[in-house]
């Protein structure tokens, strides 16, 4: 069983008991305990009505039948029918337990429980006060609170079906529901593993959060709808013939197609401060199939076939993420389109889909499960997905000459874009470029040139500043030209968080701010959200200007301004007030290491990424700001496999050398010889260095290479 658009759609608009209940009996066979849970919860909430006016028991059905569509436990999809039973009715605990068991009677007691934590965890819904802050530790009481996983699965079926119904509730409330959702129950899914739920509470609040957003982005999909519906159904296509002409039969194998879904859609551009346009895994397609052996075959005819974006491949398979998800992602040009390739099978799929709802009752014989990841989760930093790294500049081999459209040839590597050739003919032209035509037809600037096209390229009136595509482009110009534009912009955000981050430190105007940099000529202000030394420089200056200038100068100089350092969630604030709290703000999940800049509000520090949309409104209207920065650098975890002469000291060299690239070993292990002089050495060892690529052509300066991969990256969730 699993949950579809079909059955979201039906749930929304069944409203009453009848039809609620026939849909019911639809997912779950009827037994007598079912039976009898469903009038003893209509006799309980007789009289009671939703705020839409229908009858209150058509939530509780429908919330079972959420339940029961996507697992089979009969005390889960009763617990459904009775969740709300103890709060609002004079029916006891004692009496569920009477009447259905111990099993149903525990799993609505942690239903219970939850909505006592979030009446003392919540701020009113007529609080002024942020709600992200109490939202926080709302989940963490939650996580830490809820002994059986089951709980979790029953009250996200419960919200979720209260995110289909919020049209009856007053706006201010649909907006403090859609933000709980989004910032409790949304992450919780995730990290149980049931995308599809998670899926649809971000999208539902998504829509009452960001309307204008959530409606740009509807109408960027429906305007192009067709397109993107060519695109994958040539797509999958093209793999079906792959698939079936090497070897596989039809029924071994389903090939499922996605765009991806708007709220995801949304965090990437806030994330990265670009246009939907401008995002590689917009398009997604996913191949099913029956063992995990025809993975690995379909994944090498797909690289076979199509050329990968070899950064963006992961093997999930092989070391699976902390909630059983397994699915191998690659990512692959094809035609016009970049588009990212799930191959997994159809258990994996279940898992993926489902998480902890689909096999829970293999773990610890079913009641009492724990897991204990839930309670090791980091707070502060729930990112929804990673980020493609760098591609490996050897991905494509060889020249292609390609034209403009007067005949001037240009010659660029084989596997260049159309972007690539803009640059080539200028860098105003890469900087303005807008779109283009290869041989006369409308492309995406990331189209795939080939040798003989004939390339124009069509130009905005402004620079449009593109940091997500670095990697997507293949020349070194075009590189180094759009990191050039990307380090301009952060630049320019710096210079504005400087003036606020010193007014906010001196209690002054931001204009008096901005006036005593331009006077004194503080061309290196922009430093100081980056360095804290030269930020307690510039304090110091400016006092020690304003005492001689002031007949106070001897109380100043008396009472300097002390810039306090506190360490809160991974990262170190510098402040001259108390600082209570650190929070991240949902509309950019920054991730650990990510460049990032902190707003004061109340004594509590709020968190955005450098490039987030919101974050750049606040800094425009000149919000108060504090230094921020992670607590400490990371550290990558390497595994090298190399290949050196069977030499008096050459082991001792090449570790030598590894020392002065300040990489620290942890194991070392020498294979077997091969032939009489190589013998090959395995390492592993830790670097602070994360561009793999970078890494690689440092120690290929001193030995052969055979290997090289980060142990670390596949863990990531």
């Amino acid at each position: 069983m699993s949950l579809s658009h079909v059955d979201i759609e039906k749930v929304k608009h069944l409203h009453d008991v009848d039809s609620a209940t026939q849909y019911l009996y639809s997912k779950i066979p009827q037994s007598e305990i079912l039976k009898e849970a469903l009038s003893f919860s209509e006799k309980a909430h007789i009289n009671q009505f939703r705020k839409s006016g229908e009858p209150y028991i058509v939530h509780p059905i429908l919330v079972a039948s959420i339940v029961a569509t996507i697992t089979d436990d009969e005390s889960m999809t009763v617990a459904g029918l009775l969740h709300d039973i103890v709060e609002d009715t004079e029916i006891t605990l004692d009496d569920v337990e009477h009447r259905f068991g111990k099993d149903v009677a525990h799993l609505v007691d942690g239903l219970t429980k939850i909505d006592h934590i979030r009446d003392a965890e919540l701020v009113s819904s007529s609080s002024d006060d942020k709600l992200i802050t109490s939202a926080l530790s709302f989940r963490k009481m939650l996580l830490a609170s809820t002994e059986d996983v089951r709980v979790l699965v029953v009250k996200l079926c419960d919200r979720l079906h209260n995110m289909l119904t919020l049209d009856a509730l007053p706006e201010h409330k649909q907006t403090r529901i859609s933000e709980e959702t989004l910032v409790v129950y949304a992450p919780v899914a995730q990290r149980l593993g049931i995308s599809f739920v998670k899926n649809i509470l971000e999208d539902l609040s998504f829509s009452y959060l960001f309307k204008e957003e959530k409606q740009h982005i509807d109408n960027y999909l429906d305007t192009n709808y067709h397109a993107i519906e060519m695109k994958l159904n040539d797509f999958k296509q093209s793999i079906q013939r792959i698939l079936l002409t090497n070897g596989f039969c039809e029924d071994d194998f389903e090939i499922l197609s996605r765009v991806k879904h708007r709220y995801s859609i949304y965090l990437k551009m806030q994330r990265k401060g670009v246009g939907i346009d401008e995002i590689l895994d917009l398009l997604a397609v996913r191949i099913l199939t029956k063992d995990p052996v025809k993975c690995y075959e379909i994944l090498g005819l797909i690289h076979l076939h199509f050329k990968p974006l070899s950064s963006r491949f992961k093997d999930y398979i092989a070391i699976a993420k902390d909630n059983g998800y397994q699915t191998i992602h690659t990512t692959v040009f094809y035609n016009t389109a970049i588009f990212e390739v799930q191959i997994r099978t159809y258990d994996m799929h279940k898992t993926a889909e489902l998480g902890v709802a689909a096999h829970w009752k293999y773990k610890s014989g079913g009641n009492g499960i724990k897991l204990d990841w839930l309670n090791n989760l980091q707070y502060q930093n729930e990112s929804v997905e990673d980020f493609y790294e760098l591609i490996k500049n050897d991905l494509f081999s060889g020249d292609i000459s390609v034209f403009s459209p007067t005949g001037d040839p240009f010659t660029l590597p084989r596997g260049a874009v159309a972007l690539d050739f803009a640059y080539a003919v200028h860098t105003d032209v890469g900087d303005k470029a807008f779109s283009a035509l290869v041989n006369k037809i409308k492309v995406s600037l990331l189209t795939e040139i080939h040798n003989g096209d004939i390339v124009k390229i069509n130009m905005a009136d402004k620079m449009i500043t593109r940091c997500s595509w670095i990697d997507a482009v293949k020349t070194s110009k075009a590189k180094s030209s759009m990191r050039l534009n990307c380090n301009a912009r952060i630049r320019e955000i710096n210079m504005k968080s400087s003036i606020s981050i010193v007014a906010t430190a001196m209690n002054l105007e931001h204009t008096q701010v901005e006036n005593w940099f331009k006077t004194n000529s503080c061309d290196t202000s922009f430093n100081i959200p980056c360095d804290i030394e030269h930020f307690r420089t510039v304090i110091d200056r400016y006092m020690k200007e304003m005492s001689q200038n002031n007949r106070f100068s001897d109380f100043l100089s008396r009472h300097r301004l002390k810039i306090k350092s506190k360490v809160i969630a991974g990262l170190e604030i510098f402040s001259v007030s108390n600082i209570t709290d650190v929070v991240f703000d949902y509309c950019c999940h920054p991730k650990t290491g990510d460049e990032v800049m902190a707003f004061l509000e109340k004594g509590k520090v709020h968190v955005h990424h450098k490039m987030c949309k919101n974050a750049a409104k606040r800094l425009e209207t000149h919000e108060p700001m504090v230094f921020i920065r992670w607590q400490k650098e990371n550290i990558y975890h390497y595994n090298l496999i190399a290949s050196m002469h069977n030499e008096k000291g050459a082991l001792a060299n090449f570790l030598s050398y590894l020392v002065k690239l300040n990489i620290d070993i942890i194991s070392i292990e020498l294979g077997k010889e091969s032939g009489a002089y190589i013998k090959y050495c395995e390492i592993g060892f830790e670097s602070k260095e994360s561009n793999i690529h970078i890494l690689r052509s440092k120690i290929e300066k001193k030995i052969k290479v055979i290997h090289l991969i980060r142990t670390d990256d596949a863990y990531k969730n």
